[in-house]
């Protein structure tokens, strides 16, 4: 069993050890002197939980810039649906390692993530030593052939997860309520209830996606669900942006979680009002994402933590809600929970997942306040090691093999385009 002992980082404003067997935080203290195969100097450099982003679609690296300022229907319909179906799993692959990539730079250590090519993202997650939870896509246009396709190409992922370690677990993403019919809908739930697995959705995302629903299902998006009998703790939706009081108080009674993605929202021009104060009083958790690079262009974390709490100070015209501490707890242990992860917070015994913080920047000078300037001042940027599952994935802001990573996944996305 392999040991790591990190020496004199700060941790609660005092220098503290932390000493790491396998993948599990044994010992927190002061001058611990276990002996270990690796020590890290923790000398000006904080620690936190890994970061946890709820909602991305890791291989859409690969269209990072292209498509930018548009709508999303027409950018969905347009651009990145048309080039999606020329995605080969080689394609996949490298657009899922620059995620990896790109979220071990900025602190994250765990994701969930919703795409094409479960396999493949699989394989990079595995290579790079991240922990993920993977939803298996699906999509089957209210056409029935398509629904029992669906259905048999779940039911195989599920049984094919014995081939990976246990840093991946396997979730089911029915992708959405206008390109997912109520049949599979309902499916889906009662597979995720009877293996215990988690579903994850895009929901109320856009007005259009809720008049929509209104014209198709007779009901707003939340109500429908509620109709099929699909609102349950399985359940985590992405964005959320428009719901009503009645609609939150259903999610709240059925133990659903939402993820809030600003970045995309606002650069997609959803909407700007999401409900996180209102949806936290109701007692729904609430997890914060990047979402795919198409629609956020980074997977950056630290930044959506500031983007966050300013964009609700903002339209709510009150400086008071969504504190710097509420943004750093949705990051980080509020989402482990939501993925059912025994991470996003330093304590003994859990998984040692964690983010060593360069405090020799501009950004932590002067300190008065460590987590308000992690949210409001500094980006991703500032993480100097990142430590997943026990193993050092990055260490002095480098990580084995990234140019390599880094060339091959921008060929790859030329080549895509080309085609």
């Amino acid at each position: 069993m392999k040991s790591l002992l990190i020496k004199s980082v700060e941790w609660n404003k005092k220098p503290t050890d932390i000493y790491i067997e396998g993948n599990r935080i044994v010992k927190i203290g002061e001058e611990l002197n276990n002996p270990a195969d690796k020590i890290i100097d923790g000398k000006r450099k904080a620690v936190i939980p890994g970061m946890v982003n709820c909602h991305t679609h890791a291989a859409m690296t690969l269209f990072r810039g292209f498509g930018d300022d548009m709508p999303l229907k027409p950018w969905l319909e347009d651009r990145i649906w048309p080039n999606e179906s020329k995605l080969t799993d080689e394609d996949i692959y490298w657009g899922a390692k620059l995620a990896c990539l790109e979220m071990i730079k900025t602190g994250t250590t765990t994701f969930f993530d919703m795409y094409t090519g479960f396999h493949s993202t699989a394989q990079a997650v595995e290579e790079m030593g991240l922990r993920a939870v993977l939803a298996g896509s699906c999509f089957d246009y209210f056409k029935p052939e398509l629904t029992e396709k669906c259905k048999r190409e779940s039911e195989a992922l599920l049984a094919s997860m014995h081939k990976y370690s246990d840093r991946l677990t396997y979730a089911i993403g029915p992708h959405a309520i206008y390109t997912v019919s109520g049949e599979l809908l309902k499916w889906v739930q009662e597979f995720a209830t009877a293996n215990n697995i988690l579903v994850h959705l895009h929901l109320s995302e856009t007005k259009g996606e809720v008049e929509a629903s209104i014209k198709q299902f007779g009901d707003t998006p939340v109500r429908y669900l509620h109709k099929l009998g699909v609102l349950s703790p399985n359940l985590v939706v992405a964005h959320g942006i428009y719901v009503d009081e009645e609609e939150m108080q259903l999610l709240a009674d059925h133990g659903v979680s939402v993820v809030h993605n600003p970045a995309s929202n606002m650069k997609l021009g959803s909407g700007i009002h999401f409900m996180y104060d209102e949806m936290k009083k109701y007692g729904i958790r609430v997890g914060l994402g990047t979402d795919g690079c198409a629609s956020s262009n980074n997977l950056d974390m630290v930044e959506v933590m500031k983007l966050t709490a300013l964009l609700g100070k903002g339209w709510r015209e009150n400086p008071v809600v969504l504190s710097a501490e509420e943004m750093f707890e949705s990051a980080t242990a509020t989402g482990a929970s939501i993925l059912q992860v025994d991470a996003g917070r330093i304590e003994e015994g859990a998984l040692a997942d964690l983010a060593l913080i360069d405090l020799n920047i501009p950004a932590f000078t002067p300190n008065f306040n460590f987590i308000s300037n992690l949210v409001y001042s500094a980006n991703g940027n500032c993480v100097d090691t990142l430590i997943c599952d026990g193993k050092v994935l990055m260490e002095n802001k480098v990580v084995p093999g990234e140019n390599e990573i880094m060339d091959k996944a921008a060929q790859r996305a030329y080549d895509l385009v080309e085609r």
